[in-house]
């Protein structure tokens, strides 16, 4: 089964509804709350779940913006040893206007922290071949179905 946790800190100069956006934009169907980290309710997080139907449109993005293998590596540099996961960021400020963009490291104003977790090593590794399949001089050498992906 794959789970999908996305989170973004919401600072004070940002409004929740902006932070939201942001997010939204990359995971439509993703269930979000916000969590207030002070008394003022000007800082916060941003959190929520989705799951692998709620992984379409970052499947889409990934082509539309032609970083396949840029993905591919985020993903792998951001396995996990000790389970079936990996862990990457993408740019706050990209995903607000509905692009995609993996920043080197973290943004000053924070970035989307997305962990994607599998059943199991095999579920991971078919999800990361639908999300980002091999490459060959920039043509994609096969495309597994979403179908695919969930062990059953």
């Amino acid at each position: 089964m794959i789970e999908v946790q996305v989170s973004a800190r919401v600072n004070p100069t940002e409004t929740e509804e902006k932070v939201r956006t942001a997010v939204q934009s990359i995971f439509p169907l993703a269930d979000l709350i916000y969590n207030k980290t002070d008394d003022t309710g000007l800082c916060g997080m941003v959190e929520g779940t989705t799951g692998l139907e709620g992984l379409r449109h970052f499947h889409l993005l990934l082509r539309e913006e032609e970083i396949i293998d840029t993905a591919r590596t985020q993903f792998e540099v951001g396995m996990s040893r000790n389970a079936p996961s990996t862990s990457f960021r993408i740019s706050k400020f990209v995903a607000f206007v509905g692009r995609l963009n993996f920043p080197a490291d973290e943004e000053p104003l924070g970035s989307l922290h997305v962990t994607i977790s599998a059943g199991s090593s095999f579920e991971l590794q078919r999800l990361m071949e639908w999300l980002a399949p091999p490459t060959e001089k920039g043509k994609i050498l096969f495309e597994p179905d979403i179908e695919d992906v969930e062990s059953t």
